[in-house]
Protein backbone atom coordinates (compact mmCIF):
# COMPACT_ATOMS: atom_id res chain seq x y z
CA UNK A 1 0.00 0.00 0.00
CA UNK A 2 1.48 3.69 -0.59
CA UNK A 3 0.26 6.23 1.21
CA UNK A 4 0.93 9.76 2.10
CA UNK A 5 2.29 10.31 5.37
CA UNK A 6 2.27 14.16 6.72
CA UNK A 7 5.98 15.25 7.64
CA UNK A 8 6.37 17.19 11.30
CA UNK A 9 8.04 20.05 9.23
CA UNK A 10 8.21 21.14 5.49
CA UNK A 11 11.01 19.79 4.19
CA UNK A 12 13.81 22.48 3.01
CA UNK A 13 15.15 20.30 0.51
CA UNK A 14 11.83 19.55 -1.14
CA UNK A 15 10.88 23.21 -1.03
CA UNK A 16 14.15 24.07 -3.07
CA UNK A 17 14.53 21.05 -5.69
CA UNK A 18 10.58 21.13 -6.46
CA UNK A 19 10.92 23.62 -8.89
CA UNK A 20 13.98 21.98 -10.91
CA UNK A 21 11.90 18.76 -10.99
CA UNK A 22 8.81 20.79 -12.45
CA UNK A 23 10.68 21.77 -15.51
CA UNK A 24 12.10 18.91 -15.50
CA UNK A 25 8.79 17.41 -15.80
CA UNK A 26 7.64 19.78 -17.99
CA UNK A 27 10.54 19.05 -20.59
CA UNK A 28 9.86 15.38 -20.59
CA UNK A 29 6.16 15.63 -20.87
CA UNK A 30 5.94 18.32 -22.97
CA UNK A 31 8.57 16.57 -25.39
CA UNK A 32 5.85 13.31 -25.80
CA UNK A 33 3.28 16.60 -26.84
CA UNK A 34 5.41 17.70 -29.30
CA UNK A 35 6.06 14.10 -30.70
CA UNK A 36 2.65 13.42 -30.42
CA UNK A 37 2.15 16.48 -32.71
CA UNK A 38 4.62 15.20 -35.33
CA UNK A 39 7.63 17.15 -34.14
CA UNK A 40 10.73 15.73 -33.06
CA UNK A 41 10.79 16.38 -29.39
CA UNK A 42 13.99 16.47 -29.08
CA UNK A 43 14.70 19.58 -31.72
CA UNK A 44 11.60 20.99 -30.13
CA UNK A 45 12.98 21.30 -26.56
CA UNK A 46 16.20 22.67 -27.98
CA UNK A 47 14.42 25.24 -30.21
CA UNK A 48 12.63 26.46 -26.76
CA UNK A 49 15.10 26.33 -24.71
CA UNK A 50 18.62 26.30 -26.01
CA UNK A 51 18.44 28.36 -29.58
CA UNK A 52 17.20 31.75 -28.49
CA UNK A 53 20.35 31.77 -26.09
CA UNK A 54 23.08 30.48 -28.38
CA UNK A 55 22.08 29.62 -31.65
CA UNK A 56 24.30 32.16 -33.81
CA UNK A 57 21.40 32.74 -36.06
CA UNK A 58 19.00 33.70 -33.44
CA UNK A 59 20.90 34.79 -30.51
CA UNK A 60 21.13 38.72 -31.52
CA UNK A 61 17.44 39.11 -31.64
CA UNK A 62 16.33 36.68 -28.75
CA UNK A 63 18.88 37.64 -26.26
CA UNK A 64 17.62 41.46 -26.06
CA UNK A 65 13.65 40.14 -26.39
CA UNK A 66 14.99 37.91 -22.80
CA UNK A 67 14.47 40.87 -20.94
CA UNK A 68 11.91 42.52 -22.88
CA UNK A 69 9.71 39.35 -21.78
CA UNK A 70 10.89 39.28 -18.49
CA UNK A 71 10.29 42.63 -17.38
CA UNK A 72 6.30 43.11 -16.65
CA UNK A 73 6.25 38.92 -15.75
CA UNK A 74 9.21 40.01 -12.73
CA UNK A 75 6.75 42.82 -12.10
CA UNK A 76 3.72 41.58 -11.68
CA UNK A 77 4.68 38.64 -10.40
CA UNK A 78 6.49 40.37 -7.52
CA UNK A 79 3.25 42.20 -6.56
CA UNK A 80 1.24 39.01 -6.34
CA UNK A 81 3.74 37.25 -4.10
CA UNK A 82 3.46 39.88 -1.60
CA UNK A 83 -0.45 39.34 -1.55
CA UNK A 84 0.25 35.40 -1.96
CA UNK A 85 2.89 35.16 0.97
CA UNK A 86 -0.22 37.04 3.05
CA UNK A 87 -3.12 34.68 1.88
CA UNK A 88 -4.80 36.86 -0.41
CA UNK A 89 -5.31 35.94 -3.73
CA UNK A 90 -5.39 38.35 -6.77
CA UNK A 91 -6.07 36.37 -9.88
CA UNK A 92 -6.57 39.88 -11.98
CA UNK A 93 -3.33 41.16 -12.14
CA UNK A 94 -4.16 41.20 -16.34
CA UNK A 95 -7.27 43.45 -15.81
CA UNK A 96 -4.63 45.71 -13.46
CA UNK A 97 -2.05 45.45 -16.58
CA UNK A 98 -4.80 46.47 -18.65
CA UNK A 99 -6.10 49.25 -16.87
CA UNK A 100 -2.23 50.83 -16.22
CA UNK A 101 -2.09 50.55 -19.88
CA UNK A 102 -4.66 52.82 -20.59
CA UNK A 103 -4.35 55.47 -17.85
CA UNK A 104 -0.93 56.27 -18.30
CA UNK A 105 -1.07 55.62 -22.04
CA UNK A 106 -4.49 58.02 -21.89
CA UNK A 107 -2.58 60.46 -19.89
CA UNK A 108 0.32 60.92 -22.31
CA UNK A 109 -2.35 61.05 -25.19
CA UNK A 110 -4.25 64.04 -23.30
CA UNK A 111 -0.63 65.60 -23.83
CA UNK A 112 0.08 65.03 -27.40
CA UNK A 113 2.42 66.35 -28.77
CA UNK A 114 4.20 67.59 -25.98
CA UNK A 115 7.78 66.90 -25.90
CA UNK A 116 7.98 68.31 -22.21
CA UNK A 117 10.55 66.14 -20.41
CA UNK A 118 7.40 65.49 -17.64
CA UNK A 119 5.25 63.11 -19.98
CA UNK A 120 6.55 60.17 -19.42
CA UNK A 121 6.98 60.26 -15.45
CA UNK A 122 3.28 61.72 -15.65
CA UNK A 123 2.00 58.59 -17.36
CA UNK A 124 4.38 56.18 -15.04
CA UNK A 125 2.24 57.82 -12.54
CA UNK A 126 -1.17 57.38 -14.04
CA UNK A 127 -0.26 54.03 -14.98
CA UNK A 128 0.88 52.91 -11.15
CA UNK A 129 -2.71 54.84 -9.96
CA UNK A 130 -4.98 52.89 -12.60
CA UNK A 131 -3.71 49.37 -11.73
CA UNK A 132 -3.73 50.80 -7.87
CA UNK A 133 -7.56 51.73 -8.05
CA UNK A 134 -8.72 48.51 -10.41
CA UNK A 135 -7.00 46.67 -7.35
CA UNK A 136 -8.90 48.54 -4.56
CA UNK A 137 -12.15 47.64 -5.98
CA UNK A 138 -11.47 43.82 -4.31
CA UNK A 139 -9.95 44.84 -1.52
CA UNK A 140 -12.83 47.34 -0.41
CA UNK A 141 -15.48 44.75 -1.18
CA UNK A 142 -13.48 42.10 0.73
CA UNK A 143 -13.21 44.29 3.42
CA UNK A 144 -16.52 45.98 3.44
CA UNK A 145 -18.68 43.02 2.29
CA UNK A 146 -16.24 39.53 3.06
CA UNK A 147 -16.48 38.81 -1.11
CA UNK A 148 -14.19 36.86 -2.46
CA UNK A 149 -11.13 38.87 -3.87
CA UNK A 150 -10.58 35.72 -6.16
CA UNK A 151 -13.67 35.76 -7.83
CA UNK A 152 -13.91 39.63 -7.90
CA UNK A 153 -10.28 40.24 -9.82
CA UNK A 154 -10.75 37.36 -12.10
CA UNK A 155 -14.21 38.67 -13.42
CA UNK A 156 -12.57 42.28 -13.62
CA UNK A 157 -10.38 41.37 -16.18
CA UNK A 158 -13.42 40.93 -18.78
CA UNK A 159 -14.27 44.46 -17.71
CA UNK A 160 -10.87 45.55 -18.15
CA UNK A 161 -10.81 43.72 -21.76
CA UNK A 162 -14.29 45.59 -22.65
CA UNK A 163 -12.84 48.56 -21.62
CA UNK A 164 -9.77 48.05 -23.60
CA UNK A 165 -11.62 47.29 -26.90
CA UNK A 166 -14.09 50.57 -26.03
CA UNK A 167 -11.02 52.61 -25.59
CA UNK A 168 -8.92 51.60 -28.76
CA UNK A 169 -11.84 51.72 -30.84
CA UNK A 170 -12.90 54.89 -29.53
CA UNK A 171 -11.74 57.12 -26.76
CA UNK A 172 -7.76 56.57 -27.65
CA UNK A 173 -8.20 55.82 -31.12
CA UNK A 174 -5.44 57.60 -33.43
CA UNK A 175 -7.70 60.27 -35.25
CA UNK A 176 -4.73 60.11 -38.26
CA UNK A 177 -5.17 56.05 -38.29
CA UNK A 178 -7.78 56.01 -41.08
CA UNK A 179 -10.61 54.93 -39.03
CA UNK A 180 -8.50 51.36 -37.50
CA UNK A 181 -8.15 50.91 -34.17
CA UNK A 182 -5.69 51.47 -31.69
CA UNK A 183 -4.23 55.09 -30.62
CA UNK A 184 -1.28 57.05 -31.43
CA UNK A 185 2.21 55.12 -31.79
CA UNK A 186 4.35 56.22 -28.59
CA UNK A 187 7.27 54.90 -30.65
CA UNK A 188 6.97 57.99 -33.16
CA UNK A 189 6.50 60.29 -29.83
CA UNK A 190 9.73 60.59 -28.24
CA UNK A 191 8.96 62.35 -25.01
CA UNK A 192 5.99 59.51 -24.22
CA UNK A 193 8.08 56.50 -25.82
CA UNK A 194 9.92 53.51 -23.27
CA UNK A 195 12.92 53.67 -24.78
CA UNK A 196 16.13 51.07 -23.84
CA UNK A 197 18.31 52.22 -21.62
CA UNK A 198 20.71 50.97 -22.97
CA UNK A 199 20.75 50.69 -26.65
CA UNK A 200 20.22 46.70 -28.26
CA UNK A 201 20.28 44.96 -24.80
CA UNK A 202 16.43 45.03 -24.12
CA UNK A 203 16.93 47.03 -21.29
CA UNK A 204 14.32 49.76 -21.14
CA UNK A 205 12.42 51.09 -17.88
CA UNK A 206 10.21 48.85 -17.33
CA UNK A 207 13.05 46.06 -16.86
CA UNK A 208 14.62 48.62 -14.45
CA UNK A 209 11.81 49.08 -12.76
CA UNK A 210 11.05 44.83 -12.24
CA UNK A 211 14.80 44.93 -10.73
CA UNK A 212 13.97 47.66 -8.06
CA UNK A 213 11.04 45.64 -7.12
CA UNK A 214 12.50 42.78 -6.77
CA UNK A 215 15.37 44.40 -4.33
CA UNK A 216 12.72 46.20 -2.58
CA UNK A 217 10.46 43.34 -2.02
CA UNK A 218 13.66 41.41 -0.95
CA UNK A 219 14.37 44.00 1.59
CA UNK A 220 10.22 44.10 2.78
CA UNK A 221 9.74 40.85 3.22
CA UNK A 222 13.17 39.89 4.84
CA UNK A 223 13.52 43.14 6.93
CA UNK A 224 11.04 45.35 7.73
CA UNK A 225 7.88 44.71 10.19
CA UNK A 226 5.50 45.10 7.34
CA UNK A 227 6.69 42.17 6.04
CA UNK A 228 6.85 40.14 8.88
CA UNK A 229 2.88 41.24 9.73
CA UNK A 230 2.39 40.20 6.03
CA UNK A 231 4.13 37.13 6.84
CA UNK A 232 2.16 36.72 9.79
CA UNK A 233 -1.07 37.09 8.55
CA UNK A 234 -0.95 34.61 6.00
CA UNK A 235 0.61 31.59 8.09
CA UNK A 236 -1.26 31.91 11.41
CA UNK A 237 -4.09 34.63 10.92
CA UNK A 238 -5.62 34.00 14.50
CA UNK A 239 -1.61 34.89 15.98
CA UNK A 240 -1.65 37.90 13.33
CA UNK A 241 -4.91 39.63 15.06
CA UNK A 242 -3.75 38.84 18.38
CA UNK A 243 -0.74 40.67 17.46
CA UNK A 244 -2.58 43.89 16.69
CA UNK A 245 -2.34 43.28 13.03
CA UNK A 246 -5.35 44.78 11.29
CA UNK A 247 -6.08 42.39 8.32
CA UNK A 248 -8.49 45.22 6.57
CA UNK A 249 -4.93 47.06 6.18
CA UNK A 250 -2.99 43.73 5.59
CA UNK A 251 -5.59 43.52 2.29
CA UNK A 252 -5.26 46.79 1.36
CA UNK A 253 -1.57 47.65 1.13
CA UNK A 254 -1.13 44.06 -0.68
CA UNK A 255 -3.84 44.37 -3.49
CA UNK A 256 -2.57 47.75 -3.56
CA UNK A 257 0.77 47.09 -4.18
CA UNK A 258 -0.01 44.33 -7.17
CA UNK A 259 -2.34 46.15 -9.21
CA UNK A 260 0.31 49.15 -8.74
CA UNK A 261 2.87 46.89 -9.98
CA UNK A 262 0.94 45.02 -12.76
CA UNK A 263 -0.16 48.84 -14.20
CA UNK A 264 3.29 50.17 -14.12
CA UNK A 265 4.10 46.92 -15.80
CA UNK A 266 1.10 47.61 -18.38
CA UNK A 267 1.93 51.54 -18.86
CA UNK A 268 5.96 50.12 -19.72
CA UNK A 269 4.53 47.52 -22.23
CA UNK A 270 2.08 49.71 -23.70
CA UNK A 271 4.80 52.80 -24.12
CA UNK A 272 7.38 50.23 -24.87
CA UNK A 273 7.63 47.07 -27.06
CA UNK A 274 3.67 47.41 -27.71
CA UNK A 275 4.05 50.63 -28.84
CA UNK A 276 -0.08 51.45 -28.87
CA UNK A 277 -3.12 50.81 -27.17
CA UNK A 278 -4.73 48.03 -29.46
CA UNK A 279 -7.72 45.83 -28.73
CA UNK A 280 -4.94 42.76 -28.58
CA UNK A 281 -2.69 44.58 -26.58
CA UNK A 282 -3.11 41.99 -23.31
CA UNK A 283 -0.43 39.35 -23.94
CA UNK A 284 -2.09 37.08 -20.89
CA UNK A 285 1.44 38.48 -18.97
CA UNK A 286 -1.12 38.69 -15.74
CA UNK A 287 -2.12 35.06 -15.69
CA UNK A 288 1.53 33.94 -16.73
CA UNK A 289 3.06 35.92 -13.84
CA UNK A 290 0.81 33.79 -11.23
CA UNK A 291 3.02 30.86 -12.78
CA UNK A 292 6.53 32.62 -12.22
CA UNK A 293 5.32 33.48 -8.42
CA UNK A 294 5.16 30.20 -7.74
CA UNK A 295 7.72 28.65 -9.76
CA UNK A 296 9.74 31.37 -7.81
CA UNK A 297 8.86 30.29 -4.27
CA UNK A 298 6.98 33.59 -3.80
CA UNK A 299 10.85 34.81 -3.27
CA UNK A 300 12.07 37.87 -4.77
CA UNK A 301 15.17 35.93 -6.35
CA UNK A 302 13.38 33.29 -7.35
CA UNK A 303 10.89 34.78 -9.26
CA UNK A 304 13.88 37.32 -11.20
CA UNK A 305 14.65 33.72 -12.63
CA UNK A 306 11.92 32.14 -12.85
CA UNK A 307 10.90 35.16 -14.89
CA UNK A 308 13.45 35.12 -17.12
CA UNK A 309 13.25 31.12 -17.81
CA UNK A 310 9.31 31.81 -18.61
CA UNK A 311 10.75 35.00 -21.25
CA UNK A 312 12.64 32.61 -22.58
CA UNK A 313 9.67 29.73 -23.43
CA UNK A 314 8.06 32.76 -25.06
CA UNK A 315 10.41 33.56 -26.93
CA UNK A 316 11.81 29.57 -27.57
CA UNK A 317 7.78 29.29 -28.46
CA UNK A 318 7.26 31.46 -30.99
CA UNK A 319 10.63 30.25 -32.58
CA UNK A 320 9.37 26.92 -32.68
CA UNK A 321 6.25 28.22 -33.71
CA UNK A 322 8.06 29.90 -36.97
CA UNK A 323 10.78 27.27 -37.30
CA UNK A 324 8.99 23.47 -36.73
CA UNK A 325 5.48 24.71 -37.24
CA UNK A 326 4.24 23.68 -33.60
CA UNK A 327 0.93 25.40 -32.60
CA UNK A 328 0.84 28.74 -30.78
CA UNK A 329 -1.85 26.77 -28.17
CA UNK A 330 0.69 23.83 -27.55
CA UNK A 331 2.91 26.44 -26.61
CA UNK A 332 0.49 27.81 -23.88
CA UNK A 333 0.28 24.45 -22.78
CA UNK A 334 4.02 23.95 -21.97
CA UNK A 335 3.38 26.74 -20.28
CA UNK A 336 0.99 25.72 -18.29
CA UNK A 337 2.90 22.34 -17.43
CA UNK A 338 5.07 23.87 -15.39
CA UNK A 339 2.70 25.33 -12.83
CA UNK A 340 0.78 21.99 -12.93
CA UNK A 341 4.22 20.08 -11.85
CA UNK A 342 5.24 22.62 -10.10
CA UNK A 343 2.27 21.79 -7.69
CA UNK A 344 1.96 18.04 -7.61
CA UNK A 345 5.67 17.98 -6.75
CA UNK A 346 4.84 20.74 -4.08
CA UNK A 347 3.07 17.59 -2.29
CA UNK A 348 6.51 16.63 -1.07
CA UNK A 349 7.29 19.45 0.91
CA UNK A 350 4.70 18.59 3.14
CA UNK A 351 4.48 14.72 2.75
CA UNK A 352 6.25 11.87 2.34
CA UNK A 353 5.85 8.66 0.44
CA UNK A 354 5.12 5.39 2.74
CA UNK A 355 4.99 1.54 1.79
CA UNK A 356 3.49 -1.24 3.88
CA UNK A 357 0.38 -1.96 4.97
CA UNK A 358 -1.45 0.14 7.72
CA UNK A 359 -1.69 -1.76 10.32
CA UNK A 360 -5.42 -1.33 12.58
CA UNK A 361 -5.42 -1.67 16.29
Amino acid sequence: MIRLEKRPQPSRLWTAVTPIFAVLLTMAMGGLMFAWLGTDPIEAIRTIFWDPLFHPQFAGFSRPQLLVKAGPLILIAIGLSIGFRAGIWNIGAEGQYIMGAICGAGAGLALYPSESALVFPLMILCGALGGWVWAMIPAVLKTRFGTNEILVSLMLVYVAENILASVASGLLRNPDGMGFPGSRNFKQWDAAHNAEVIANTGMHWGVLTGFIAVIAAYVLMARHIQGFNIRLTGEAPRAARFAGVNPARIIFLCLGLSGALAGLAGLFEVAGPAGQVSIDFNAGYGFTAIIVAFLGRLNPIGILLAGLLMALTYIGGELAQLMLGVPGASIQLFQGMLLFFLLATDVFTNYRLRFGRVEVA
